[in-house]
């Protein structure tokens, strides 16, 4: 089933943007899920069933290498990228 998310990341820490930046890059190095970021969040689009693992995998890698960061995403059934 196709699936729209758009996610935001918010370390809690005053140096964010490298860990923004990480996340940001180490999505789209997953070819089954296309990724548009941009000032205020970054949209996943693709299969629900491959963005599901990517999400937790990355978000694990967060955790581990950052420490303590809020993950605010909004799921929507269907592909709604703008283009589409």
């Amino acid at each position: 089933m196709k699936a729209s998310l758009e996610i935001s990341l918010y370390p809690l820490n005053e140096e964010y943007k490298p860990a923004i930046r990480a996340f940001i890059k180490r999505l789209d190095q997953h070819k089954d899920v296309d990724i548009f970021p941009n000032t205020m969040s970054t949209q996943v689009f693709g299969e629900l069933d491959d963005i599901m693992p990517v999400l937790h995998k990355e978000i694990e890698k967060s955790w581990k290498k950052y420490g303590r960061s809020i993950f605010v995403c909004k799921f929507l059934k269907g592909d709604r990228r703008p283009d589409a």
